[in-house]
């Protein structure tokens, strides 16, 4: 079976493990978690990173040290894996769902403004209100779709427009830039993941990166179950064991390490599948704006057979897996306000794959996942 996108452990990955083991130094203090937040932090151009035991639990600690609360608003791209929705909701606050581009798939910055301008107001506060219901939203989650970007510097402005906080779900863009600038390095906070599929691992994890570090100071305490004393079990509010543990740290370590070669290989598969299967049928690509340098982390195209086309790949023993199901179409969702012209998230939704290209790919086998998709068509 071709993978979708496997981990490629190719470093010092054992080398590392093994000196946590040789150490004890296997929970959630030790060297390795310290350098791997400073790695990451340093190639995403931030001043400070805190390693999470996963993505989710990192974009719910950036939220709360945005100020969401309880009946709170979050605007976020209804297209989007159902990690950056939860942990809206483990703040107690809803989503306010924008619809997406219909080309590049993320969020729609005219719908977006549009809705802002027409529907709400500052109060003296200088808080943002929903006229509808007079309930506050503090902050927007732009999401970086397979390592893609909005246009940057247009939602920046139109944030500090509307006074919103920004949280950017960069879990899928470690190595995307927008002008040489590195994703998640926008907001007052960048999320990223190092799931078993993206483009460095640590099997799980997280890294919350900023630039502030009285906030970096803070998300480490609430990451930590909120332990104010170094040695009395005294803590001094509700906090979360999220920390990433110094052995699955060490596998970052080593992951980082390897980080370049692997968006050159990304980038690579990328350009073969476009020359490959570009004017095969109906086939056509995530479009990429100006500006967006992405890590081309997840090959994903758009068909009308896409029904057709994942079974044939998957039967043939080549990974391929639909695009999330939108948030809206999703049960603990569907009374969230879903801001939209027409459903371009389900269009998305209904016509888009993704075909294996993990980072150890063989130009063989990309040809051949080529050579089944021309035979379809």
């Amino acid at each position: 079976m071709l993978l979708l996108s496997a981990p490629n452990i190719a470093g010092n990955e054992w080398k590392y493990v093994k000196d946590c083991l040789d150490t004890g130094w296997v929970s959630s203090v030790g060297a390795y978690v310290n350098q791997f937040e400073k790695m990451v932090a340093d190639f995403a151009g931030a001043g400070h990173g805190v390693a999470a035991v996963n993505g989710t639990n990192a974009l719910h600690i950036a939220l709360m040290l945005s100020g969401v609360q309880r009946d709170d608003y979050v605007l976020l791209p209804n297209i989007t894996f159902i990690a950056s929705a939860n942990a809206i909701k483990y703040c107690g606050a809803d989503p306010i769902l924008i619809d997406v581009h219909p080309r590049s798939w993320q969020m729609d910055l005219d719908l977006l403004e549009e809705f802002l301008a027409d529907h709400t107001v500052v109060n003296d506060e200088e808080v943002l209100i929903l006229k509808k219901d007079k309930r506050p939203i503090r902050a927007v989650m732009p999401v970086h779709v397979l390592g893609n970007m909005c246009d940057m510097e247009r939602l920046m402005f139109i944030t500090r427009r509307f006074h919103l906080k920004v949280v950017e779900d960069a879990t899928e863009a470690l190595g995307s830039y927008f002008k040489g600038r590195h994703a998640g390095s926008f907001g007052e906070f960048g999320c990223f993941s190092f799931n078993g599929n993206k483009i460095i691992t640590t099997g799980g994890g997280g890294v919350i990166v900023t630039n502030d570090e009285a906030l970096a100071k803070k998300a480490k305490h609430l990451t930590t179950q909120a332990k104010c004393d170094p040695f009395e079990y005294i803590h001094d509010e509700i906090g979360y064991n999220y920390r990433l543990v110094n052995v699955l740290a060490a596998i970052g370590v080593a992951q980082m390490e390897q980080l370049p070669g692997f968006i050159k290989r990304k980038k690579e598969i990328d350009a073969f599948y476009k020359n490959a299967l570009s004017g095969v049928g109906d086939i056509c690509f995530q479009e990429v704006p100006e500006g967006v340098e992405p890590n081309c982390w997840l090959f994903t195209f758009q068909t009308e057979k896409q029904k057709q086309v994942l079974k044939h790949l998957n039967e043939n023993e080549m990974q391929s897996r639909p695009f999330w199901m939108p948030m809206n179409q999703l049960r603990m969702f569907q009374n969230d306000l879903y801001i939209r012209r027409e459903d371009h998230s389900d269009a998305v939704y209904r016509t888009c794959l993704s075909i294996p290209c993990s980072t150890n790919l063989k130009d063989e086998e990309a040809e051949r996942v080529v050579r089944f998709i021309k035979d379809l068509f």
